[in-house]
């Protein structure tokens, strides 16, 4: 892997300007792994002047050639996929078989998604087939730069880089801090791919230092940055002098409504799918929400449930969860924990400490409180933990009410049998996404959220129009 110590500029490996270094924690071990540069002013103004510069001749690229590159890029992604697996493993403790399999496999799928989502793009189209003089254009927006997380780095990352430079834009991507290497990794693929200088640049640095510069930069056209509500806010209010486009991707407190006559695994899936990834996921149904009649029994089988979920080191295969990220997130998620029981909530299963025979790592337990009301703190912030909080409820309207009862608004949940029932909870849970009896959205289906959860739309179709701007055209010739 290239020097990390460097930043990817103008299609080379340039060292810093003024070297600030970090050190990067394997969270299994607690031991550093790697040491980075953060960059400053004057290595964000270098990334931007050479997208700035590359600008004009890769938007003016006819969109075949453009693709062609990506197509390259997926190639080269496939083959180190066990490499960014590794990369991932390591730096957020993401489990050896599912860092390779959906932690970095999902990076292929995405790009796979936008070469197909773009091979049938229309940049120029009639405004409605019987008005073929006015015409919408879809126009690249020019630098833009991507702020990217720490819990999914290649799922944002493919996200955010693919559609910008298909569209036509030039990036400078400043991945997290705290998990960097898989982005190092990936800027060597795409320095293998051949991409030409400057349209795609890479420099680590923290939210305060080049995130900050990128978001007041008066030469970036855009920020597209996934994150905390908290860092979208101050990202929002950054931009704001130079009046960029900001599309925000934030987080979540998902509710998953269970009703009477969801299926046998309704429950068992909601709480896997909570403990998933640690429980670090913006989607992850934190709030399981269920009908009275049935909540003992459902309280009792996320007990069990929880009880069976593995907690080991990432560095070994098999099904089970690794730790959370860093020393910071773990106290976090302990206080909140302990919250929970101040607060009165009552603890089924887990609760603080480390696992049983744990003595380093930043490993949770997997917790289940239940008897939680809409009230408490559990229930009220995203934790970003393994921590489930069940709450009863009697009615569709009343559980409609709960879910619907947060600043945030990413994805819902819905476990019923009852089809009409279904499709009156979709439209009336308010939030970006809803996903219903454990089905999956569709392929190139749009990932974003409403409210506290920022309103970005990334994927397929929806994630290159993000990075695009419409042009009205009135009197166009067809015939030219």
């Amino acid at each position: 892997m290239a020097d990390k110590r460097k930043f990817y500029i103008d299609g080379a490996w340039v060292a810093p300007a003024r070297p600030r270094d970090l050190e990067v924690i394997d969270p299994s071990t607690e031991e550093a792994i790697a040491v980075i540069s953060l960059g400053d002013q004057a290595d964000t103004d270098r990334a931007v002047a050479a997208a700035k510069a590359a600008y004009p001749a890769w938007s003016a690229t006819p969109a075949a050639e453009r693709l062609a590159h990506v197509e390259k890029i997926l190639e080269i992604y496939k083959r180190r996929q066990e490499d960014m697996g590794a990369a991932i493993e390591y730096e957020m403790g993401a489990p050896h078989d599912m860092a390779i399999k959906d932690q970095a496999g999902c990076g292929v799928s995405h790009i796979q998604t936008f070469i197909d989502s773009f091979r049938d793009f229309k940049f120029i189209r009639p405004l409605h087939p019987d008005t073929p003089t006015s015409m919408v254009s879809w126009e690249p927006i020019g630098v833009v730069g991507l702020i990217t997380p720490w819990n999914w780095p290649m799922n944002q990352v493919t996200l955010k880089v693919i559609p910008a430079i298909l569209a036509g834009n030039t990036v400078v991507l400043k991945p997290s801090e705290i998990a960097p290497l898989s982005s190092v990794l990936f800027a060597e693929i795409v320095d293998e791919a051949g991409l030409p200088k400057g349209v795609f640049n890479m420099v680590n640095g923290d939210g305060i230092g080049v995130g900050t510069q990128l978001s007041t930069h008066p030469d970036v056209e855009m920020i597209s940055f996934t994150g905390s509500t908290r860092a979208g806010i101050a990202i929002t209010k950054a931009a704001a002098d130079t009046l960029k486009k900001v599309a925000l991707e934030l987080g979540g407190k998902g509710a998953n409504l269970i009703f009477a006559d969801a299926d046998e695994k309704a429950v068992e899936r909601g709480v896997r799918h909570c403990f998933y990834n640690s429980g670090q996921s913006c989607n992850a149904p934190t709030r399981m929400l269920v009908e009275r009649a049935f909540y003992e029994t459902a309280v009792e089988q996320a007990r069990k449930v929880a009880e069976q979920t593995q907690v080991a080191s990432a560095h070994q295969p098999g099904a089970h969860i690794g730790p959370v990220v860093s020393k910071l997130q773990w106290d976090k998620i302990q206080d909140l924990i302990q919250k929970g029981i101040d607060e009165g909530a009552r603890l089924v299963s887990g609760g603080p400490g480390l696992p049983e025979g744990v003595n380093r790592g930043y490993f949770v337990r997997p917790t289940v409180f239940a008897d939680v009301n809409n009230d408490m703190t559990i229930a009220r912030q995203e934790i970003f933990g393994p921590v489930l909080s069940i709450i009863p409820f009697d009615t569709e309207d009343e559980a409609v009410a709960i879910a619907n009862d947060t600043p945030y608004g990413l994805t819902n949940y819905a476990q019923t049998q009852d089809g009409v029932r279904r499709n009156r909870l979709a439209r009336r849970l308010v939030a970006g996404m809803v996903e219903t009896n454990g089905q999956s959205r569709g392929r190139g289906s749009a990932f974003g959220g409403v409210k506290a959860s920022g309103r970005a739309r990334e994927g397929g179709v929806w994630g290159l129009e993000e990075f695009m701007d419409s042009k009205q055209i009135s009197g166009w010739d067809p015939e030219a």
